[in-house]
Parts: structure tokens; sequence; C-alpha cells
């Protein structure tokens, strides 16, 4: 009697997130943002303690933070305390301040 063919078995691989913390994140304590502040000053890069500094101050996305044009925190010679960006995913207008430390790494 032949042996009918039977699906091929295979061997199981673990899951991707087996041991992972998956989900939101904890948020980052005040000694991380100033440890993340302290290496981009020591780099001398400019652009990036000041991407930095916007983003903890208008909690936004990645992609609205790079559309950001120097008109929206400019102006008249001055860096302005408030701005206001529409969300390109939820086309909702924000209005965020920029702290002093913000403005020194701007006008650098």
């Amino acid at each position: 009697m032949p042996t009918p063919n039977l699906p091929a078995i295979r061997a199981r691989r673990p899951a991707w997130n087996k041991g992972r913390i998956v989900g939101q994140k904890r948020p980052l304590l005040p000694k991380h943002l100033w440890a993340i502040r302290v290496r981009l000053e020591i780099a001398e890069k400019h652009r990036d303690p000041a991407l930095f500094n916007l983003a903890i101050d208008s909690k936004l996305r990645g992609c609205d933070l790079v559309k950001l044009k120097v008109a929206d925190v400019f102006a008249a010679g001055q860096i302005k305390e408030r701005a206001s960006i529409t969300q390109s995913k939820t086309q909702k207008p924000v209005r965020f301040e920029v702290t002093d430390g913000t403005r020194k790494s701007l006008l650098r």
C-alpha cells in the first residue's frame, strides 16, 4: 500500500517579537534629553541641535519637522515666540511655543 503525500513538516520559527518590548515606549527622561543635547552640541553641527530642540518643543512628527521653513519660525529679524504649522497627517493646525534654548540654537 503506497503512502499518501503528506504536507511537508516545517520547523516552526520563533516569533520575531518574542522577548522584546513592543508597543508604545516610555517617554525620555530629562537627563536623557540633556545627554542628547550635550552630544549634539559637542559635535558642533548647528542644524542637528536646532532640529532636536524644535522637535521637543513642538512635538511634531518627523515629516512635519523637516518640512518647516525659516519663515515659519523667523519673522521681522528675530525668532518668533510662538509658531503655527499644519500637520500633514491630520491637516490640523498646531501652535507651539519656541523656548529660549531653542531660539539660541536656531540663531546659530
